[in-house]
């Protein structure tokens, strides 16, 4: 099997604490455990971490371009003081059905492979919380790892729901993490690595 060599990040429910109102500001970006750790570890196996992120909230008018600019600079100075970075964010500002880049469409991949050409996709793993994250990384040719524990209060965002849409769709995965980091640990930095394993 091929090494890993990039890993692209859904943000919401995997870096951070999925909100059902969105984040907005700061004050309601919260990591989840161990998220910081995650990503520190895979930049210390020199993996490329890249965050790809649908922001409606943008297109919404709830959250301006610039806001989100600067919740991405804090979020970047925060893992920093732990010796964690992210390589490169590429967010979708637009609402449903408008444009390419809004996952499941794979533009924001796209324009990371264009910034990093030697990003080689089916040597990249797509982390994300719902059935939007797999359906793109699956038109890529990318792994797939599912995660079940997005942090969200709100029982109808709980990441059981999009197990079962990931089921219901029929889309293999190569592996299923409660977190980031259970997904870090158990599949990209294991050498034990399996290649397919279906959601629970």
């Amino acid at each position: 099997m091929k090494d890993i060599s990039t890993v692209f990040l859904d943000r919401d429910g995997v870096i951070n604490r999925l909100r059902s109102d969105y984040v907005t500001s700061w004050d309601k970006f919260e990591f989840l455990p161990h998220a910081k750790d995650a990503i520190r570890m895979l930049n210390e196996a020199r993996i490329r971490v890249v965050v790809v992120t649908n922001q409606r909230a943008v297109a919404r008018g709830l959250l301006s371009v610039e806001e989100l600019t600067s919740i991405h600079g804090n979020m970047r100075a925060e893992l920093a003081s732990t010796g964690a970075t992210i390589d490169a964010i590429y967010y979708c500002p637009h609402d449903e059905g408008v444009c390419a880049c809004r996952k499941p469409g794979v533009e924001m991949f796209l324009q990371a492979q264009r910034m990093f050409s030697e990003i080689d996709l089916s040597r990249s793993v797509v982390v994300g919380d719902s059935l939007t994250d797999m359906l793109a990384g699956r038109r890529l040719g990318c792994r797939l790892i599912l995660v079940s524990d997005t942090g969200c209060s709100d029982r109808s965002h709980e990441g059981s729901s999009a197990v079962q849409a990931v089921q219901a769709a029929e889309i293999p995965l190569d592996w299923c993490a409660r977190t980031l980091y259970d997904a870090v640990v158990e599949y990209i930095l294991s050498p034990s690595r399996q290649v397919t394993v279906q959601p629970l």
